[in-house]
This record gives structure tokens, C-alpha cells and sequence, in this order.
């Protein structure tokens, strides 16, 4: 099927992670994602193991469903080829700082003065009526201005970022839950408009959601931080032979917790009476689960808290997450092959949809400059006028 986003053209001159996270999610559900490239192609192409240097891992991860067209924006000819490109266009997105973009000549009058009804979406470092807004921002330095490595020396007694791009991953999210947003309001009005996705303000937000906590309320009623979350002793608990999962939150799946443990008699200590006592001596709870689960091994908890109804996953590494027994059943990790590169493992859309599901694979991520021609001719460049953008390097085709 076309997909929920069929017929929704989108600019993408993002690059790296977070702009590229955010175009694929409507690239896979149908959407037409032009990817503009500089003559160097993304960074992101060069990152991780590959067989050619311009298809590495990252890249063919995070590019699937795109067509690429290579642009010198920095080049008159190859601003107004943008400026055409935009006239068709129903978003124009982008994840450098809107001091570059108005340096390039496409800031946000630029452009809606070439089409009024576009969607100008920009993510980047910080919100525009702040004294950060012209600073660069990266995943590992918004990590450490909105707390992530400090809550990890709380609990570990060192400093350390969350070892995957958590920042980019979600502000790219929140991006395209922003878009969807600004396309329906299109839908219903025929107006477009400017649309900021700073990731400074994104990541605070989500992260005192949950550790605002005490300071919630004015005057406070105690600190900032969500108590069971940075309990020391919470964390993946060893068994006898591995490590088990759980979070056990209703006054039932403790009470079934103390009889398997041995400890019938805390049903009924005030200390853990309730949800609102229980989380005030979070710590004592842990270090009980941490000093009983060592008693048995993993499969035996796991068959004990399935037949008690108490949620549990076994801690998998990386490769049995890639082996595991749901995931096959689901056919969430499929082989497919890419005309250069080769099979490949890929994930497919995690949502079901009974009505507009669509096919997520359906192109493969491009090389670099693929689609130059086809998206010129598109904007209306004669053969003549593409031969003479290659020429002069403002334009070009994929290499042979």
C-alpha cells in the first residue's frame, strides 16, 4: 500500500543522525524524502564498517526509502535549484543552526516567499530567543547540560554519557511528531509555518518529567530527582548464571515477591504498605532484590515471576537481542539486498497499521547523487541545464 504519508514531498538537508532519524520515519511510511547533499556527500556516510567508504553502517541504516540529489547550496546555482526543488515541496527540513541557513539564502522568508504553504522544520541546538541560540550542539554535550551524566555518578560514582545517541534519537522523534503536527494543521487551514525543534529544551523536558520530582511544587516539597529511578541498587540484578529485568509496581506483585522469596511477613511492613511508602525506601527494596536473585538462575525467576504475573526480561546482549525468539516470530529483522552493497540486516516499521500499512523497503538507501538527474528533470531542468550544473560541480551523479 502507499503508506499514510503517500503524496507528502519532503526537503531533507539534514545530516548525521537526528535529521536523518526523524525524514525516515515518514520516508517509511510513504512520504517522497529528497535527501540535498553537498558534492562530500553526509558525514554520516563514513561512519562504521562498510564495503565502499560513502555506504557505511550508519548511513544505510538511517537513509532507506530516500532518493539523493548532490547540491552546492553554497553556489548561487545550486541555492535556486533548492529554491525549485522547495516549490513542489511540503516540508522543508534541516538541522544546522538557522544563522547557516540564512547564510545560505534559505531562511525562512527566503523560503516562503518561493512557496507560503511549506513546512519549515529546523532541529538543532537551542531555542532562538535564548542567549544559546547560536551555539553548536551535539548529542554528548546536550547529554551533560540536561543531567544525564550527573544522574550516572549518582548512581555509579562516575560521570558517563548513555551509550547510544539518546539525544539525537529522541529530538529527532519529537521532530517528526512535530511535523505530523504541522501538516495536519495544514490540512485543516492551508496555512504554513515555521516550526523549532531545539534539542536543549526537548531533553530538558524529558528528562524533569521524570526528576522534577520534589521541586515540582512552590515552594518544593523535597528534591529534584524521581527516587526509585536513582536508587543505586537499581539495575539488572545477577542470578546465578546471568541477570534478569523486572520493575514491580502493584502492592500484589510485591506480596507475591515476599512469599517467593521467603519474606511473607514484609506484606504487611508499613514500610512498603502502598506505592507512595514503597517508593520512599526504594533503596531497601532493591538491595532485597538484589541479595535474593543470585538464589536461583535466570530461567528459574523468569518461570517463577510468569506464572505470578510479575513483568521480567532476561538481560541480552546485543547479539542475542539479534537471535531473540519474539523478534524471529515477529520478522522484525529481515535480509535485504542492496544493488551495491550487498545484504543487509534491517529493522522494519515496529508499528502495525490494519489500514495504511505500507512497505518499508521499498528503495534502498542511495548512493550518493543517484537520483540528481530524475530530481532535476522533476523541478523542471532541461538535459541541457543538468549537464551544465554537473559541469561545473553543482550538481552530480552518482559515481560509476
Amino acid at each position: 500500500m502507499a503508506g499514510p504519508f503517500d503524496g507528502v514531498r519532503i526537503i531533507d538537508l539534514s545530516s548525521v543522525l537526528m535529521g536523518p532519524l526523524a525524514t525516515q520515519m515518514f520516508a517509511d511510511l510513504g512520504a517522497d524524502v529528497i535527501k540535498v547533499e553537498p558534492p562530500q556527500g553526509d558525514i554520516l556516510r563514513g561512519i562504521g564498517p562498510g564495503r565502499h567508504d560513502d555506504m557505511r553502517a550508519l548511513y544505510l541504516t538511517l537513509n532507506r526509502n530516500k532518493r539523493s540529489v548532490v547540491l552546492d547550496m553554497k553556489a548561487p546555482e545550486g541555492k535556486a535549484a533548492v529554491l525549485r526543488l522547495i516549490k513542489d515541496a511540503d516540508v522543508l527540513f534541516f538541522n544546522i543552526r538557522p544563522q547557516a541557513m540564512a547564510r545560505l539564502g534559505l531562511d525562512y522568508e527566503t523560503v516562503r516567499a518561493a512557496n507560503d504553504q511549506i513546512i519549515y522544520c529546523g532541529a538543532y541546538g537551542f531555542a532562538q530567543d535564548g542567549p544559546f541560540a547560536a551555539k553548536p550542539a551535539y548529542d554528548d554535550l546536550i547529554q551533560g547540560a540536561v543531567g544525564l551524566p550527573w544522574l550516572s555518578e549518582k548512581l555509579t560514582g562516575k560521570a558517563s554519557y548513555v551509550p547510544f545517541s539518546i539525544v539525537d534519537h529522541l529530538v529527532g522523534m519529537y521532530a517528526a511528531f512535530c511535523l505530523s503536527a504541522a501538516l495536519h494543521h495544514r490540512q485543516k487551514t492551508g496555512a504554513g509555518q515555521q516550526v523549532e525543534v531545539p534539542m536543549y529544551e526537548t531533553m530538558t523536558q524529558t528528562v524533569m518529567t521524570h526528576h522534577m520530582f520534589g521541586k515540582t511544587f512552590v515552594p518544593p516539597l523535597g528534591q529534584a530527582g524521581y527516587t526509585r529511578q536513582i536508587a543505586p541498587a537499581r539495575k539488572p540484578y545477577p542470578t546465578s548464571d546471568g541477570h534478569i529485568c523486572t520493575l514491580i509496581v502493584t502492592d500484589r506483585q510485591w506480596h507475591r515477591l515476599f512469599e517467593m522469596i521467603g519474606r511473607p511477613e514484609l506484606k504487611t511492613d508499613p514500610r512498603f504498605a502502598d506505592i507512595g511508602n514503597r517508593t520512599k525506601h526504594t533503596d531497601t527494596l532493591y538491595e532485597l532484590l538484589e541479595t535474593s536473585f543470585p538464589l536461583r538462575s535466570t530461567a528459574e525467576w523468569l518461570d517463577l515471576f510468569e506464572k505470578s504475573d510479575i513483568p521480567a526480561m532476561p538481560m541480552q546482549s546485543l547479539d542475542q537481542l539479534l537471535d531473540d525468539p519474539h523478534l524471529k516470530a515477529t520478522e522484525f529483522f529481515r535480509t535485504v539486498t542492496h544493488p551495491t552493497e550487498g545484504q543487509l540486516q534491517a529493522m522494519k516499521v515496529p508499528a502495525n497499521w490494519s489500514v495504511s500499512a505500507t512497505d518499508e523497503f521499498r528503495s534502498h538507501a542511495p548512493r550518493l547523487g543517484e537520483h540528481s538527474e530524475e530530481i532535476l528533470k522533476e523541478a523542471g531542468y532541461s538535459e541541457g541545464d543538468i549537464r551544465a550544473l554537473m559541469a561545473s560541480g553543482v550538481a552530480a551523479g552518482p559515481k560509476p
